[in-house]
């Protein structure tokens, strides 16, 4: 026999029917003479891959088709359902196909009705159920496997190695009581059969009898249809209680299988908020086990401070018992300096008065220019002030003329927006205007230029003739008008780039054009007008604050030369005074600082202890919430412990009610032996 060619893979986002359609191609590859209605119904197949059926019945199919198909079948085929019912299949194809079947892991069901198989098909059946994992429904209706006693033992067999069989299809395959016997072996062994259909075959009493016996261990099975086999009525009785036992028994396990998964579920969940709940406690214990960290930290830091704080307080007072030693000594030396400066004192009182005469004389003097001068310089300053009201009226003017233009533009803007089509007329006309509008801010910036060179001739006059002081200001001044300066060239250079891309947008652009040169030649008046008023007001109250300056500087002078001597004695016993009251004050403060500190020694022990009483609290409160997590977990265990006796008990109540079927069963298979034994027919059949 040849290998099997698996087909190509396909991909997951294709149809079954392009996949059928590589079929197709490799069935023509493998097959010489291919037949042409397997071709169409390979073509024909379509529907959802996992669903598609393969409906070959009816059809006679050759020994060269199975074995292509039997080549096929071992790849990726997505064909669930595959019909090969009234196929006339020979020995040889049925054993190419069942092999290909064997290791097929699409096809879920499988039909061979009435394909008269033999000893080779039934073995082939045998090998396929013990081999293949995916067919869960198997009809075999019309076979007459049963004639075959070594080829049906064989496919028992197979069937008693199957775990994934669910369905069944025996029917009129001539199984006399032997071949019963050998499925009731199977059925000892399988695990996954749930239907097996036997109606309108030989199986008679004894047969019968097999199949319930295997009924004793097959757990699985829920529906056994035997009608048409000779059976009693009775057998066939105890096989439908056998089958509602089934069924209940599974009903039951699926029941507990079901509880198990939802109190596991239920025991999961607690564990799970038992553990989340033991996390956040010892969440909240380390986070206040740090918090009592930090606060011994605190508090022994504060310790430290304040040690360090009574050391100073130590040094300073052996510093200031020092300087009281040195004071006294000074106080010593002071009072021979005072016996001194009163010999020193007598001699100068009568210099002093004929020098206050003198003084007081000068000072009248002065006090009689002062004041002309300060009428000289309050006109000054009247004028000044005159001037700065009328540059503020001319700059509000000037802001008033900048908002009735502002109006206007924004008049123009909006008759600009709906007179669009005129603006496409009027293109040339606005290129000329701005040509011209150019030459005159060049003309205007010219202008500016010129006159801002002869008022930095007048500014440069003026500052030469002003101190050296101001001559900062003026150079500060300079800067800032350079910056502005710089600023016009920016907005110049910028208008000019503007200008040379308004190719396209032409309106927008004249009117930003426009708003920047009025805002730059407002802004050039202001600085103009603004920086003139101030250079003036700067150098007028300069120099009325000079002239009060230095009035006021000599008759400073001469009243504390005046007063100085007087107040040399006067400070001399103050000195004295100061001292002994000083040494008071600071022994005093001494006192308090040592005082407030002992107070804040012992409200920081104060806070310690209570903070060990709430630490001593925090640890009860752990020790009483671990005590009352371990009693709910062991109530939890406790309860835990109860569900699985009561699990216990459920499975214990069932093995009671198996073995109680079982001696019932066995109960009734003696009853039905006397019966028979005791019957007229027994006794015939006994004397043939």
């Amino acid at each position: 026999m040849s290998p099997p060619v698996p087909p190509r893979k396909l991909g997951s986002g294709r149809s079954v029917g392009a996949a059928m359609a590589e079929l197709g191609r490799a069935y023509v590859r493998l097959c010489a003479a291919p037949q042409e209605l397997v071709l169409r119904r390979l073509r024909e197949l379509g529907g959802p891959p996992g669903r598609a059926r393969l409906d070959l019945a009816a059809q006679s199919l050759s020994l060269e088709t199975c074995g292509a198909l039997g080549r096929l079948l071992p790849g990726a085929v997505p064909v669930a359902e595959l019909a090969l019912g009234d196929c006339g299949l020979s020995e040889e194809g049925v054993k190419l196909l069942l092999h290909g079947l064997c290791s097929n892991t699409t096809v879920k069901c499988l039909d061979l009705k009435g394909n008269n198989l033999r000893t080779m098909g039934a073995e082939a059946l045998g090998k396929l159920l013990r081999q293949n994992k995916s067919i869960r429904s198997l009809i075999l209706e019309w076979n007459s496997l049963g004639m075959w006693e070594e080829g049906f033992s064989f496919f028992c067999q197979g069937l008693g190695a199957n775990n994934v069989l669910q369905q069944l299809d025996l029917r009129n395959n001539q199984i006399n009581h032997q071949g019963a016997g050998e499925l009731a072996m199977a059925l000892k062994q399988n695990i996954s059969l749930q239907e097996l259909d036997l109606r309108w075959n030989n199986i008679g009493l004894l047969g019968g009898r097999a199949l319930l016996n295997c009924l004793h261990s097959n757990k699985t099975l829920k529906r056994l249809e035997l009608a048409g086999n000779n059976v009693p009525s009775d057998i066939l009785k105890a096989v439908e209680r056998a089958m509602d036992h089934n069924q209940d028994r599974q009903t039951v396990l699926s029941e507990t299988q079901h509880r198990t998964y939802i109190l596991s579920k239920e025991v999961s969940s607690l564990k799970d908020e038992k553990t989340k709940q033991f996390l956040d406690l010892m969440d909240t214990i380390d986070k206040q086990r740090e918090e009592i960290a930090r606060s011994g930290r605190m508090s022994a830091a504060r310790v430290s401070q304040l040690q360090e704080a009574l050391d100073e307080q130590h040094s300073i007072m052996s510093s200031l018992r020092a300087k009281l030693q040195m004071t006294e000594a000074a106080l010593t030396l002071s009072e021979q300096k005072v016996h001194d400066l009163g010999e020193l004192l007598n001699a100068t009182k009568q210099e002093q008065i004929s020098i206050a005469e003198r003084h007081f004389m000068e000072l009248q003097q002065q006090k009689q220019e002062g004041a002309d001068r300060e009428g000289k310089l309050l006109c000054d300053l009247s004028a000044a002030n005159e001037k700065n009201l009328l540059l503020r009226n001319q700059v509000d003017e000037l802001e008033k003329k900048c908002k009735v233009q502002q109006g206007q533009l924004f008049q123009v803007k909006q008759d600009l927006t709906n007179t669009t089509a005129e603006l496409k007329l009027r293109a040339v006309q606005a290129e000329e205007r701005l040509e011209m509008e150019k030459k005159r801010f060049k003309q205007s910036l010219e202008d500016v230029e010129s006159l801002r060179v002869k008022e930095l001739d007048h500014m440069t006059q003026h500052i030469e003739a002003s101190e050296r002081s101001m001559q900062d200001r003026i150079q500060r001044l300079e800067a800032i008008r350079i910056a502005l300066e710089e600023e016009l060239s920016k907005v110049k250079a910028a208008a000019v780039a503007e200008r040379s891309q308004a190719d396209e947008e032409l309106i927008k652009i004249r009117n930003q054009a426009r708003l920047e040169e009025q805002r730059l030649e407002h802004l050039e008046d202001k600085l103009r007008l603004m920086t003139e008023s101030r250079d003036e007001a700067q150098n007028c109250c300069l120099k009325q604050k000079q002239m009060v300056a230095e009035a006021k500087a000599k008759a400073n002078q001469l009243s504390l030369h005046a007063d100085g001597l007087r107040r040399r004695l006067e400070e001399l016993q103050q000195d004295l005074n100061s001292k002994e009251e000083e040494k008071v004050t600071e022994v005093n403060k001494v006192k308090l600082e040592l005082q407030e500190q002992i107070g804040h020694l012992q409200a920081e022990r104060t806070a310690q202890e209570g903070l060990r009483e709430k630490i001593a609290s925090l640890e009860r409160q752990l020790k009483a919430i671990s005590s009352n997590h371990r009693e709910a977990l062991l109530d939890k265990e406790g309860e835990i412990s109860m569900l699985l006796e009561k699990l216990r008990m459920k499975e214990a109540e069932i093995s009671r009610v198996r073995e109680e079927e079982a001696q019932r069963a066995s109960f009734l298979q003696n009853a039905i032996m006397a019966y028979v034994q005791g019957s007229p027919l027994g006794t015939h059949s006994y004397r043939k």
